[in-house]
């Protein structure tokens, strides 16, 4: 066999080895994202935090880590956590939560009844309107389509100030709500333009019913 042949059958040989195994890699690697899911968002410290720390903006980062090891019923927006303290002490790197809160431990006396779950929503809002134990409105403007009066006469179970963004005011709110209420908040919270939190006055319980603006700011539905 001539050297050309053998260099020619030699480098097919590698060629075939090497697609076997790239082949090969990426059947691992899809075995691996079907265990561990895809990547996701985490909110961590960028150094180390002590307890009773209150959280600042600059304290915090965001990490893509596989879906499996994500953080359970950690914060989805970094503004949940800004202005709180911290009830433990945080590595650097080490994941941050609403659960690892001082608030989260006084909210541990509101328990929740069957059927109900506190949703954490990023809002337009007055914080000096606002109170925990007060009720609202929530009002949801979608980009390019309409703003409507989504929920009516929900419970505050915790509130505070969250980062301006040159608008107005905002808070962070969490609230009793109903498990479909709470998957709505969440699908807002991530397509919404804007949400917005209406103070209710003591002791109103009235239904304002179907309220919706469209883009030409003609108002449908709505008894007032």
């Amino acid at each position: 066999m001539s050297r050309r042949r053998r260099a020619a059958l030699l480098l097919g040989l590698a060629l075939v080895l090497g697609a076997l195994a790239a082949s090969d890699v990426a059947r691992r690697e899809a075995a691996l994202r079907e265990q561990v899911g895809p990547a996701v968002d985490v909110v961590v410290a960028r150094e180390s935090l002590p307890a009773g720390r209150r959280v600042k903006a600059e304290d915090l980062a965001l990490r893509r880590v596989p879906e499996r090891f994500a953080l359970g019923g950690g914060a989805v927006l970094p503004e949940l956590l800004i202005g709180e303290r911290l009830a433990v002490a945080v590595p650097a790197g080490g994941p941050v939560g609403e659960h690892l809160l001082e608030a989260a431990t006084r909210a541990a006396g509101t328990p929740l009844r069957r059927g109900e779950r506190a949703a954490e929503v990023v809002a337009r809002g007055s914080p000096e309107m606002l109170v925990p134990g007060g009720r609202v409105d929530v009002v949801v403007t979608r980009e390019g389509r309409d703003t409507q009066l989504a929920l009516e006469d929900v419970e505050v179970l915790a509130i505070r100030a969250a980062a301006r963004d040159g608008t107005g005011p905002r808070v962070a709110a969490t609230l009793r709500v109903t498990v479909r209420q709470a998957v709505y908040l969440a699908a807002a919270g991530a397509f919404a333009g804007e949400i917005r939190l209406l103070a209710r006055p003591p002791g109103d319980h009235r239904s304002a019913g179907a309220a919706i603006v469209g883009d030409d700011l003609t108002l449908s539905g709505g008894g007032d």
